[in-house]
């Protein structure tokens, strides 16, 4: 039997879409608070102490494996795409770790009852596809029956420990470098509500972080982070807290996609966009910038870039690390 995907609109079978459906920061890390625990050994050499992209174990001198999952609600309307994205999303967690993705494994809830099966199998071929592009295993996986569709991946990657990206390695005076321009969260928004298609957002969203990954490490920067379902703002917060750094931000250096500020200024913006500005508004000095900026700089990406503290070539350097004050985040208008 044959399925005509396109009379599936997926974005409308989940209450939120991409990484926008994230559970907030500030629960989140309310809940984690008394889970840190004691590590087993040394060897475990990035925990959930940071909030970093994953965890690493050192295996040998010179080895270590990263592991990550990630996996989310419908971000776009085509199977194969939300796949895709998917994918690029979930591997982008071990490239933000100056890793190496090795092998992967699938992660689907699906309505059974409600949305054909041949809709998950385009699906687990968009992720599939996407990992070959990254030589990356895929080795089988694991499915619900689930009120609503989800999909990702569970990923593990090798890495040198002496030269892995780390979200708390930030050394002031160092420039940041954003790898993929801000603006997902408000097209898929857009595209969730209205049903237009952005190509050049989803182009953005399944290209691998690999080249920027390897850039960042040539160039021999050792902090870094993706842009995901925090925001920029978000992501920034975590990585000056960890670091003990603060994080002056140059707002008309912040590249976004064709469209986006005008989706903003329409009222596109997720409800995860707006929690993540009220987390990060009492650890920030915006000055007088217009909420639409902060707004825009808040925004949910989905398989978004790499901030790196250090110069990647061919990225805008949108701003720099300093050293510590009472706020985590400056932004300059």
């Amino acid at each position: 039997m044959t399925t005509d995907t396109g009379i599936f609109r997926l974005t409308q079978y989940a209450h939120g879409g991409g990484c926008a459906c994230k559970i907030p920061p500030g629960e989140l890390e309310a809940v984690l608070a008394d889970l840190l625990g004691e590590p087993l050994s040394d060897d475990l050499l990035v925990g959930l102490g940071t909030g970093d992209d994953g965890a690493v174990v050192r295996l040998a001198g010179d080895l270590a494996i990263v592991v990550t999952a990630d996996f989310f609600t419908p971000v776009v309307d085509d199977p194969y795409d939300w796949g895709r994205i998917a994918a690029a999303n979930a591997l982008s967690d071990v490239y933000a770790m100056g890793g190496r993705p090795l092998v992967a494994v699938n992660l689907l809830g699906w309505p059974r009852d409600v949305l054909p099966f041949e809709l998950a199998k385009e699906v687990l071929r968009g992720g599939l596809a996407v990992a070959r592009d990254a030589h990356c295993h895929v080795g089988g996986g694991h499915s619900i029956d689930d009120p609503e569709p989800k999909y990702g991946m569970a990923v593990t990657g090798v890495a040198d420990p002496d030269r892995l990206l780390r979200n708390d390695a930030g050394v002031p005076g160092t420039p940041l470098s954003l790898t993929k321009p801000l603006g997902l969260g408000v097209l898929n928004n857009r595209h969730k509500r209205t049903g237009e298609v952005f190509p050049h957002a989803i182009e953005a969203m399944v290209a691998l972080n690999l080249v920027a990954s390897q850039a960042a490490l040539e160039a021999g920067a050792r902090c870094a982070t993706d842009v995901t379902g925090f925001g920029l703002l978000g992501h920034l917060v975590k990585l000056a807290r960890a670091s003990g750094v603060t994080a002056v931000v140059d707002a008309p250096a912040v590249p976004y996609l064709d469209g986006a500020r005008e989706s903003a200024a329409s009222g596109y913006v997720s409800g995860g966009t707006r929690r993540n500005l009220a987390w990060v508004e009492p650890h920030t000095d915006f000055g007088s910038l217009a909420e639409i900026e902060r707004l825009l700089l808040a925004d949910a990406q989905t398989s978004g870039g790499l901030l790196v503290a250090g110069e990647v070539p061919g990225s805008p350097i949108i701003g720099r690390l300093v050293e510590r004050t009472e706020y985590d985040v400056i932004v300059r208008g």
